[in-house]
């Protein structure tokens, strides 16, 4: 089973590959690195994409949908407030429940994985399952005009699952 060095290189093997990091998104830190710094700064990019997924996993709206529809863990909200045009009543303000953090350093998050996209590459984080109670992940910055999205995001998913640290 492949280490963290193995993991980037193989990431870094990907058509397009600019850059891949293992990332702790509790601390921020970039537990290793391959290829170019995305903003020229590893540090930097190591915070920034950490503070994107710690959002990203610790709220529940992101979530899977339960059998009812809604988020894992939500309900709907009670028929009170102001109606609308179609019936349905928006709830006054004080009603409703500030989002809730369903993640702060135990199990793993539900999410998979995270893609943002600009005009010329792709951003992927990849959660890496059991890794650190789940607070590793992985970031592949992508050439859009080189880079397979479908590709690297199957081919991610396949790394950070035998991934061993």
């Amino acid at each position: 089973m492949p280490g963290i060095d193995e993991c980037l290189l193989e990431t870094m093997r990907l058509p397009g590959a600019r850059s891949a990091a293992v990332i702790d998104w509790v601390s921020g830190l970039a537990l290793g690195v391959a290829g170019e710094a995305p903003g020229g700064d590893y540090e930097a990019a190591a915070c920034e994409t950490a503070e994107l997924a710690r959002m990203v996993a610790e709220y529940r709206s992101l979530g899977p949908l339960s059998a009812a529809g809604q988020p894992d863990g939500a309900s709907a909200p009670p028929a009170t407030g102001t109606p609308t045009v179609d019936g349905d009543r928006v709830p006054p303000p004080e009603a409703v429940p500030a989002p809730a953090p369903v993640h702060t350093a135990g199990p793993a998050p539900v999410v998979e994985d995270i893609i943002t996209t600009n005009r010329d590459s792709y951003h992927l984080l990849r959660f890496v399952p059991g890794a650190l109670d789940g607070t590793l992940f992985l970031h592949l910055w992508l050439a859009r005009d080189e880079g397979n999205l479908a590709l690297a995001r199957r081919r991610l998913a396949e790394i950070a699952q035998r991934m061993v640290l």
